[in-house]
């Protein structure tokens, strides 16, 4: 930091990258706020991402998955890696923040100067994540975390965007809340890389595992793709994490050694350019291209214009 309200990137980044929590936690911040100096943080970031491994943790709410994200964190850390996790909450109906409850349920590792937890306000972005995700993993992949556990809020079918931003995906689920074919009309039979039954004390358990397990086999998958496998746990006592823990390492290397890793990685960059053109584009818009686009759309309306030639002439204008 320089004087009050300047941040002084290169001094921010250095701090991050030697593991001072603090300095991790203010990139987040920036990152969350959308901050002028967002561009120079990723540009100076850049050069040191995409060592960390990231993996999604997703399901519905009730499932687990904060206590399964805390369980998994310290078998991670039980093999010596550093672990950054992005818990992304509901947001505040007031502040728009988190509301932070992922984090006090994670409590088993507050000091631990190897682990960093974040909760991150979804603010209203549907899909299961903050818009500002895919740079806050950037932010704690540089920073030297070997993993990157993010957990989305638990939002139904929508969550299966969490696939676009993992490296492997873990999917929970839970007795007595919704069948196989629940399962399958979320999309979440095409999105997982492990699955999970969590609570598998419970009655149903098994059989959760066995329509899961059918309606996996039925799906249709290239020859040589991964075949996910469908384990039980109880995150609660830390029974089957390691086993977890173990398929999530088997993926990664099956990731490295397909290729599949780098495939995914350009699809994920693609993507997220794409969206930052995109909301530059609504931004020149919102900022001088209102009038243009109510006569614009006047044109349409009385016929004297298609609606793709307006959009065309728009986005030219915009672009200028």
């Amino acid at each position: 930091m320089t004087r009050r309200g300047t941040v002084a990137v290169p001094d921010l980044v250095a701090r991050a990258r030697g593991g001072e929590a603090a300095a991790v936690a203010r990139l987040v911040t920036l990152v969350e706020d959308a901050s002028p100096v967002l561009r120079e943080v990723m540009a100076a970031l850049a050069p040191h991402v995409g060592r960390a491994h990231v993996v999604g943790i997703t399901g519905a709410p009730g499932v687990g998955k904060s206590t399964s994200t805390n369980a998994l964190v310290g078998a991670l850390r039980r093999s010596g890696r550093r672990v950054g996790v992005l818990a992304i909450d509901p947001s505040s109906p007031f502040s728009g923040g988190a509301l932070l409850g992922d984090r006090v349920r994670m409590g088993d590792h507050a000091l631990d100067p190897d682990v960093f937890i974040r909760s991150m306000g979804a603010r209203g972005h549907l899909g299961g994540l903050a818009r500002a995700t895919p740079q806050a993993v950037r932010v704690l992949d540089a920073a030297g975390f070997d993993v990157v556990v993010v957990e989305t809020v638990g939002v139904g079918q929508s969550e299966v965007e969490v696939a676009g931003l993992a490296d492997t995906t873990l999917v929970l689920l839970a007795p007595g809340m919704g069948d196989g074919i629940q399962a399958a009309k979320a999309g979440i039979l095409e999105v997982g890389d492990v699955y999970a039954v969590n609570k598998a004390d419970r009655d149903g358990a098994d059989r959760t595992r066995r329509e899961l397990r059918s309606m996996l086999t039925l799906a249709e998958r290239r020859e040589g793709a991964w075949r996910p496998p469908v384990l039980a746990t109880i995150a609660s006592t830390g029974e089957g994490i390691d086993r977890l823990l173990e398929e999530v390492d088997r993926h990664a290397a099956w990731l490295a050694e397909t290729g599949e890793l780098a495939r995914r990685r350009t699809t994920r960059a693609a993507r997220e350019v794409e969206a930052i053109a995109l909301a530059t584009l609504r931004e020149r818009w919102a900022a001088g291209g209102a009038a243009e686009l109510d006569r614009l759309a006047s044109l349409v309306a009385a016929g004297d214009l298609d609606a793709f030639g307006a959009a065309d002439e728009l986005v030219t204008r915009a672009a200028d």
